[in-house]
């Protein structure tokens, strides 16, 4: 999908999604009373925007028209939830019927606060077999505390990139599975020059594209959140390992005003010029549309792609990953909620439309039989990210009342722990975990 998952975007998007509550609640089940049979015109946002992405969407949206020469289809790109919220707070005949979402960790506080209509209804006349359709974490990310406002379309799976050439050229003849092998690789394929680099092995800072904190502790076993819904971070140790590992993994590649100086010198994420399609750096956690990306950027080396390597401790898991994607789902404030349904129905579970769409902006298909078709075209190493969606361990963040604003906190603090601004790593997360228990308390 093409988007950077940095934690300020999700904590802008919560701020747009907070008023948008108020706007919604209380009205999931306006518009369900419409005849999906009668011939009539919704409308769905989406957020894409690159021209093949914006054709995909039309190309499924038109195979949609086919099967429902009834339903009519006005398609709006380029929409962020920003902008979808002023639509729905406005509401009238010119907000949205279908409404899509990158923001994954937002789904508490769309489910909670009726941003998003409640789904339960339509699935259960559908007949649809989520469990059966869907893998566990994409269900999961797509409800909140048994409310489902949401269903996938398409997902991202993350995984490690690695270049080829700077691994034989270091000596190194596979991938690392775990964490300690990835800082020693790193070490390995990092290449000082003068008071910089020539090429590093690995980007460990928490500033680095995509290697923020939740990514990262998709290689540790982790919950967020205790039985009682208060923050588990001061107290499950696996959020004490990564955050030790990562400052040390900082620490063993030069330090982190050394490291950062060098980041300043990296090209955009999305443009050609990342620093892994340059070389300058030998390894990338990134999302499966970072192989398309390098590939179309005509990078001079052979691009080996894995799973993210795993704790330690945990090597059994080895193959895991963190998952994200586009959610999917409809708008409360919509008089034609049945139409609408048809379009989420058949854009989230129809086999053929999951496959056709998943081809088109080369993200991984988010239901078991499109994960299993033969109508795939994509690149054979992409078959690291459809095993990596499939895998029994892989994982996203927890939902919350507040959307994405406790995942912030904890990027906030791993900002302040990388540099040495604390000192106290115990302390730290007691504190972080008392602030995030209260903003979940403010926001109920």
């Amino acid at each position: 999908m093409r988007r950077s998952r940095t934690m300020t975007t999700a904590a802008v998007a919560v701020a747009a999604v907070s008023v948008l509550a108020t706007a919604c609640t209380g009205q999931a089940e306006s518009g369900a009373n419409d005849d999906p049979n009668a011939r009539t015109t919704i409308t769905f946002w989406h957020g894409w925007s690159a021209p093949a992405e914006v054709k995909a969407v039309q190309d499924n949206v038109d195979r949609f028209e086919k099967t429902h020469p009834n339903i009519t289809v006005e398609v709006v790109g380029n929409i962020n939830d920003d902008k979808l919220n002023q639509a729905l707070r406005a509401g009238g005949s010119r907000s949205p019927d279908v409404v899509s979402s990158f923001t994954t960790a937002n789904v508490g506080k769309f489910c909670s606060s009726g941003a998003f209509a409640d789904l339960s209804p339509f699935i259960e006349k559908s007949k649809l077999d989520l469990e059966k359709t869907f893998p566990k974490v994409l269900l999961d990310y797509t409800q909140f505390e048994g409310k489902r406002c949401a269903l996938p379309l398409l997902a991202d799976a993350y995984g490690l990139y690695y270049n080829k050439d700077a691994f034989e050229e270091a000596g190194i003849t596979a991938p690392p599975k775990t964490m300690s092998e990835l800082a020693s690789v790193a070490k390995k394929l990092t290449v000082t020059k003068g008071d910089g680099y020539q090429r590093l092995g690995f980007m460990p800072t928490f500033h680095g594209y995509e290697t923020v904190a939740d990514h990262y502790l998709s290689s540790w076993d982790h919950t967020y959140f205790a039985a009682d819904g208060t923050s588990n971070i001061a107290k499950d140790p696996a959020f004490a390992e990564m955050f030790t590992y990562q400052k040390k993994l900082v620490e063993d590649l030069g330090g982190y005003e050394k490291l950062e100086r060098y980041r300043g010198t990296f090209g955009d994420e999305w443009g050609a010029k990342h620093p892994f399609h340059t070389g300058q750096v030998a390894m990338q956690l990134d999302g499966e549309w970072r192989l398309g990306m390098a590939t179309d950027a005509k990078v001079p080396f052979e691009i080996g792609v894995a799973p993210m390597p795993v704790a330690d401790d945990e090597a059994d898991s080895y193959g895991k990953g963190f998952l994200s994607g586009t959610i999917m789902g409809i708008a409360p404030t919509s008089r034609k909620q049945n139409a609408a349904w048809e379009l989420v129905k058949f854009m989230t579970s129809d086999t053929e439309a999951v496959v056709d769409f998943a081809n088109g902006i080369r993200n991984v298909p988010s239901t078991f039989d499109a994960l299993e078709s033969p109508d795939l075209t994509f690149d054979p190493r992409f078959k690291t990210f459809l095993d990596i969606a499939r895998h029994p361990k892989s994982n996203t963040p927890d939902g919350a009342v507040n959307g994405a604003t406790y995942q912030q906190t904890i990027q906030d603090f791993g900002f302040q722990y990388e540099k040495g601004a604390v000192k106290d790593l115990k302390a730290g997360l007691e504190k972080t975990a008392a602030q995030i228990d209260t903003d979940i308390a403010k926001a109920k």
